[in-house]
């Protein structure tokens, strides 16, 4: 390849939004383009001749062997949706592609193209959830008005007889039919959650989560620590104070049955700028982040987490992250989570809308 060839091309590799790694046959990287440098989080001069899996580390960790048994063979590779972390702690999603060079050379060198996923991957998640939920509350809907005309059906037949039964013990046992009716109800209403549109003003976030703050707080065990990490940035949004203090605490009282007697959870708010939920993209947004150190979401329970009436708790309803899913829905947020032993990540995206109007970009 003449000179001013491949200088074209590493001209052309400068320009690319994908990141592009040049590797030799010992699999060290010789030249890195900037979309490849933000991805690593090293500039090109600080890691040339460093080898790839120094910087670079699939989760089941076998990325660099499976790309130098393909390239030693002279064949391309590709893998898609490929968890990877850099050497900085960040995970990333990648759909990964390694074309051998040869160049006249006995070992191949290799160019290898790293496209991140991330956003495709949370944007389609996000839209199931939306749809699985949307689902589940016409179904949950459904259900209730069929449950609640019979419901009240029995219950005015007991309030009947009982007005006309003088014997103790049969009153006793239509006492028991009330009070079953009236739970029976109140768990209806609850699997519905509030009724009527949300009444929106302008307000403070942090006095919404400081809030809810106390009343964890206040709640823990003596082991259990309640921590704060807000963003002093973040705008007042257009929310209803009352659901969003539901949506939270819903999350929070989770938290503090994850941790047990002893353990900690974080309260944390960021900004975020071009928030992307669903199909809408806003230009501002805000993310509340409830964490903790418990054992963290069975990974069996992490695909139905958000439907009503999936628990990981004996003693749960499975009713308190439905409705918090619920009342983000009705504010144009959602809550998403990712979990393990140790560490997990309740959060909640919302837009930041000017008076109820939409700031769609």
């Amino acid at each position: 390849m003449r000179m001013s060839d491949a200088k074209r091309c590493c001209e052309l590799l400068e320009q690319l939004t994908t990141a592009v790694l040049v590797l030799d046959e010992d699999l060290r990287l010789a030249h890195l383009n900037p979309a490849a440098e933000a991805l690593l989080g090293h500039s090109a001069s600080h890691v040339r001749g460093v080898f790839l899996d120094e910087l670079l580390s699939c989760e089941d960790g076998g990325l660099t062997q499976r790309l130098g048994a393909y390239l030693l063979a002279g064949r391309p590779y590709t893998e898609h949706e490929v968890p990877v972390r850099t050497s900085s702690g960040q995970r990333v999603v990648v759909d990964c592609t390694a074309t051998p060079i040869f160049d006249g050379a006995l070992a191949p060198a290799a160019l290898i193209e790293m496209r991140r996923v991330d956003r495709e991957l949370r944007i389609r998640e996000e839209n199931r959830q939306l749809l699985a939920h949307q689902a589940s509350r016409e179904m949950i809907r459904g259900l209730a008005h069929e449950i609640k005309n019979p419901l009240g059906g029995i219950k005015g037949a007991a309030q009947l007889l009982a007005a006309e039964l003088r014997d103790a013990g049969q009153r006793e046992f239509l006492d028991v039919i009330l009070q079953e009716a009236d739970r029976l109800r109140n768990l209806l209403d609850r699997m519905l959650g509030p009724s009527g549109r949300p009444r929106k003003a302008d307000l403070e976030l942090h006095s919404v989560l400081e809030h809810v703050r106390r009343l964890i707080a206040s709640e823990a065990p003596p082991g259990v620590t309640v921590q704060r990490d807000y963003d002093p940035s973040i705008p007042r949004i257009h929310a209803d104070r009352d659901l969003l203090v539901q949506a939270v605490l819903n999350i929070a009282r989770n938290a503090l049955q994850a941790v047990g007697p002893s353990g900690r959870i974080l309260f944390r708010s960021r900004i975020r700028h071009r928030l992307t939920l669903g199909r809408r993209t806003w230009r501002l947004g805000v993310q509340v982040d409830i964490v903790d150190d418990g054992p963290g979401v069975p990974p069996e329970l992490a695909e139905r987490l958000f439907y009503p009436m999936v628990s990981g708790r004996p003693e749960g309803t499975g009713i308190g992250l439905s409705i918090a899913q619920m009342l983000l829905a009705q504010h144009g947020g959602l809550i998403e989570f990712e979990s393990e032993p140790g560490h997990t990540v309740f959060r909640m995206l919302m837009p930041v809308a000017n008076g109820g109007r939409e700031d769609v970009s």
